[in-house]
């Protein structure tokens, strides 16, 4: 009987293969783990930057209006839209 080195040949490939797809996924799946973990805690980080700059803004603006500083308050608004046109937030904003 003669050994059909061809067949041979693709099992032993596809064990190896096999193998190294084997190490490539198990490094792979803790390094999502930790990359998830970091994605969590700058969510956290992102919500909690924005809730602070919300309530900053909202005092910012009441003080002005109480404190009747039409001019400063205008001015304000035109930095502030400003800002977020260059950065081109506003257009995202609209759409």
């Amino acid at each position: 009987m003669e050994l059909n080195w061809t067949v041979i040949g693709w099992i032993i490939d596809m064990i190896l293969n096999g193998i190294i797809w084997f190490i490539i996924v198990a490094f792979l799946i803790t390094l999502i783990d930790v990359t998830d973990k970091w994605t969590r805690k700058a969510i956290i980080f992102i919500d909690v930057a924005d809730k602070w700059i919300r309530k900053f803004l909202d005092d910012l603006f009441e003080w002005i209006q109480d404190q009747n500083l039409k001019i400063l308050f205008t001015l304000l608004c035109i930095i502030i839209l400003g800002i977020l046109s260059q950065l081109e937030i506003i257009p995202k904003l609209i759409t």
